[in-house]
């Protein structure tokens, strides 16, 4: 499946949709937001837009959904959209600055980021706040923006935060990291092979789609992964500790002005998504300290993702995208939701085996995340039924210590520690309650008696398990009996 970025945008608004999200257990979604929507024209924002956009948060408020407001942007802005082979959002043509440099098109959409010279100054001079034609610069306008924002949304409680840019890409200077990844991958290749690839070759190796298949195939370790990829690790972070946070703190001291609520969600550069590892830091309060409302919304995708060998991705090199992601997380000492990750779909029990592995590796690092993405008819897939839609604690009534679903054994476990000052249950979604084996819950220790309560129009229910009042440490665990998950020769015939 594509990482299409039209499938980011606000019309995901039917009441049928976000009931839905509610009965397979999502209790937080990442909207989409775009800036040519809320600034068409310099200064002047579209309130009807607004007014969408927050007809969308409610309606996800009351299907039992908390909402980020994610600013998205693929290949920077709308100037880029046109036509149907490279498709863009997110700024508006009047601050889209390329100097009448060409736009290029990949093979793969996402490709332009590296080869299009509108597409790396429009993004140049959107970090060096060149100014728009009314003489404020484009950066300082998109803070602006934001601030616009987040006042409408400053005492929305279904709102938990803001992405403040989705996978901010370097600019030029993102051209100069690619040539020191291929260099690498060419001594590893004369290691393995002896033989001596020119530039041309190499290039040539990862501008194709299946020769890069090819290539990525040497690069299944996560140890000759990382010594590719981390040859670009000082570079990406320069720009990160410089042009990056620099955005980062104007826009987040200008969401400050009108909003102290809401959490600053913050994204490592495009290339943190293959694993390199990030170099943002939390925003400041003006006290000078780290803004105490701060999560690192990184995101995660196998080099596969977009090609048609996205099925044949490799645990070893996403173990190590998200192991980054958490070392991130303790550098910073801030949470992780994962923004986004996934882009898959279909019936191919790779797939599958691919999103329950990734799941395992949430649950292992206890990182939040919201799935990309939504699509009409992905109920039938079977990485959904079998993988994705599956047991976890929607809330605790306490400190979350672990918890994980055995997808092979049905079983799950969970751990958390209670406090007398908290009184909220602790409610663990339950895709199927037919499929649950009563009998087999246990609760330590066993506290007031636990309840099971369907969703509504669906086989999906929660349990909630009241607090003890003590300050113990709590331990739940059932098993959900095993269904088929082999695809029939009928599904096969259709993928």
């Amino acid at each position: 499946m594509n990482k299409d970025p039209k499938m980011n945008y606000t019309d995901i608004d039917s009441t049928m949709t976000f009931e839905k999200l509610n009965q397979w257990g999502f209790n937080c979604i990442r909207l989409g937001v775009i800036w040519d929507g809320v600034e068409p024209n310099p200064g002047v924002y579209n309130e009807k837009y607004l007014d969408k956009l927050e007809k969308s948060v409610t309606l996800a408020s009351h299907n039992g959904l908390y909402v980020l407001l994610d600013m998205h942007q693929d290949l920077y802005g709308v100037s880029f959209g046109e036509g149907n082979t490279s498709l863009g959002d997110g700024a508006p043509k009047w601050a889209t600055l390329t100097e009448n440099l060409p736009h290029v098109k990949g093979q793969i959409w996402s490709e332009s980021y590296l080869i299009s010279p509108a597409v790396q100054k429009a993004f140049d001079n959107f970090w060096a706040n060149k100014p728009a034609s009314d003489g404020i610069g484009v950066q300082d306008h998109y803070a602006s923006m934001w601030q616009h924002v987040a006042k409408r949304f400053a005492d929305n409680k279904a709102v938990i935060g803001f992405d403040i840019m989705n996978e901010p890409f370097n600019g030029t200077q993102g051209t100069n990291l690619l040539p020191l990844i291929l260099s690498e991958y060419a001594t590893l290749f004369a290691e393995e092979t002896g033989k001596v690839l020119s530039e041309n070759e190499v290039m040539n190796i990862w501008s194709d789609e299946d020769t890069r298949f090819e290539a990525l195939s040497r690069l299944q370790s996560a140890e000759k992964y990382a010594r590719i990829f981390d040859k670009a690790k000082n570079m990406n972070q320069q720009f990160e500790k410089t042009a990056l946070q620099s955005m980062y703190q104007k826009v987040g001291n200008a969401i400050r002005e009108v909003d102290t609520t809401h959490i600053l969600f913050l994204e490592h550069s495009y290339f943190g998504n293959m694993g390199i590892s990030s170099g943002i830091e939390p925003v400041r309060s003006r006290n000078g300290n780290p803004d105490p409302l701060v999560a690192y919304a990184g995101h995660g995708y196998d080099l596969l993702v977009d090609t048609k060998n996205y099925d044949s991705q490799s645990d070893s090199r996403v173990e190590l995208i998200f192991s980054r992601i958490n070392e991130t997380s303790a550098r910073i000492n801030v949470p992780v939701l994962v923004g986004e990750w996934g882009a898959f779909s279909g019936n191919s029990e790779a797939v599958t085996s691919s999103v329950q592995f990734i799941t395992g590796l949430f649950e292992r690092f206890g990182l939040s995340n919201t799935y990309w993405a939504y699509y009409t008819g992905i109920e039938k897939d079977a990485y959904f039924i079998h993988a994705l839609v599956r047991p976890y604690p929607q809330y605790i009534g306490g400190k979350l210590k672990e918890y994980g679903f055995n997808h092979e054994t049905g079983l799950f476990n969970c751990s958390w520690e209670e406090s007398p000052l908290i009184k909220a249950s602790t409610v663990i979604y339950i895709p199927d309650l037919e499929r649950l084996i009563r009998d087999s819950i246990k609760l330590t220790p066993a506290g007031n008696a636990c309840n099971i309560i369907s969703i509504k129009d669906s086989k999906s229910g929660y349990l909630i398990i009241p607090v003890t009042g003590d300050s113990v440490i709590r331990k739940a665990e059932f098993k959900l009996a095993i269904t088929d998950t082999s695809i029939s020769p009928g599904d096969k015939a259709d993928m």
